[in-house]
């Protein structure tokens, strides 16, 4: 998996705090100063300045910002001072059990995590919630869906860069197979392979797979950029929790696949603040 670390600028964690108080106050808040800032510091910058804050104003800079901010920025920016695993649990927890069931984004969130990531959200997500991930997916999943997320959160899957041609070749066989079947579907061939298969067999596997059948093995989400009905929830969770991991690999496959840049899509489909947030996490002068 390619990685990527948004770049450190060389500032005080003290300034920004003063700066972020300041546009706070008055009538409304300063949300251009927010973006600046807040968009432009990683990880540990910015823990630094909600620990700076909380020092200087006895006030906990995430609750500053959830009663100033407003819409789609306040949900991103939220998200965006949540540390990696506080993102995972809480817009698990939200797709699973609130009032719309959202079993694409648990799903994405799920499928997307290293087998020790998926036992770090397990151990904090029990505590957080007072329930077991596992029992949330039996309840408010079903059929298919619900045996592929339990069985990926209770496999322990190899994450290494090694692949076995033969079993890639075999796997691309079984679904191809199954494909051409004209009537019934073998649910269980389908969850051994992409529960139980590491990332790097995936992608050869798809691959194996187009080469085979010239079919498309999974589908880029496009829904969530496409026309004036943008797909807030998926653009502010994709962008925000890849920024920092392999959003510009994102961005590449992007381009290939629609022939347009990631940046340009989401300067066309937002606005105001909200875009230059985005925008910021995408690195984009657009």
């Amino acid at each position: 998996m390619s990685t990527f670390t948004k770049p450190s600028m060389q500032t005080s964690s003290r300034d920004d705090a003063v700066q972020l108080n300041r546009a706070f106050k008055g009538l409304g808040c300063d949300a251009a100063v927010v973006v600046s800032i807040l968009a432009h510091r990683n990880a540990s910058q910015r823990d630094s300045i909600q620990q700076e804050y909380e020092t200087l104003f006895s006030d906990d800079l995430k609750k500053q910002l959830a009663h100033e901010l407003h819409g789609n920025l306040k949900k991103a920016v939220l998200l965006w001072m949540k540390s990696p695993i506080e993102r995972d649990v809480t817009t698990l927890r939200q797709a699973l059990t609130g009032p719309i069931i959202d079993v694409k984004a648990a799903t994405e969130i799920i499928c997307t995590r290293t087998s020790s990531q998926i036992r770090q959200i397990k151990q904090v997500y029990a505590p957080t919630f007072g329930t077991r991930l596992e029992f949330d997916i039996e309840c408010h999943t079903s059929d298919v869906h619900k045996k592929f997320l339990l069985a990926f959160i209770a496999i322990t899957r190899y994450d290494g860069p090694e692949i076995d041609s033969v079993l890639v070749e075999d796997d691309a066989k079984a679904i191809n197979k199954i494909g051409v079947k004209k009537s019934g579907v073998d649910e269980s061939t389908f969850i051994q392979i992409f529960t139980e298969r590491s990332s790097a067999h995936l992608i050869a596997l798809a691959s194996v797979f187009h080469k085979m059948s010239g079919k498309e093995l999974g589908k880029v989400l496009r829904k969530a950029t496409k026309g004036l009905g943008t797909d807030d929830s998926t653009l502010i969770r994709i962008l925000v929790t890849r920024a920092e991991i392999d959003l510009q690999k994102i961005e590449e496959e992007f381009l290939k696949k629609y022939k347009r840049p990631l940046p340009e899509v989401v300067h066309s489909e937002t606005s105001a603040h909200y875009r230059a947030f985005l925008l910021s996490l995408l690195d984009s002068k657009y």
